[in-house]
């Protein structure tokens, strides 16, 4: 697997579709950072890491509208990839959806989102955009 994130979000992204409770994905330090910001900007319901096995697993259980089952999450899109990085500065920071969305960073202070980035006025590589 040459995209480690690039199978996260489809992981994820297929979970949805398929309207899964719950989904496991293979573990690291990145993805851990990813899945604790989907939790406190309330994308999912939950998360647990499970250390078994050398890698361990992530297990994600997902947030639906108990009304009309639709997923909090409407889209996630892989920005930076392996061939070709996406990288910005403080000053020309991506704005999802006109700030309705996030922007997952990796910087210099660790992986944080759009708004945490322009505050701290770091910037870095634009790991995915998600709404």
């Amino acid at each position: 697997m040459t995209d480690p994130i690039a199978d996260f979000l489809t992981r994820l992204r297929n979970a949805i579709k398929a309207n899964h409770r719950v989904v496991e994905v293979p573990a690291s330090n990145l993805k851990k950072e990813i899945t604790k910001i989907l939790f406190e900007k309330g994308y999912i319901l939950n998360y647990k890491f499970v250390e078994e096995g050398p890698q361990g697993t992530i297990k994600i259980a997902l947030k639906y509208d108990p009304v009309n089952r639709v997923n909090a999450i409407k889209k996630l899109i892989r920005v930076s990839t392996p061939g070709l990085r996406k990288y910005c500065g403080h000053k020309d920071m991506p704005r999802v959806l006109n700030g309705l969305g996030i922007a997952v960073l990796s910087t210099s202070k660790g992986v944080m989102t759009d708004k945490e980035a322009r505050n701290l006025k770091v910037g870095g590589e634009v790991i995915c955009y998600i709404y």
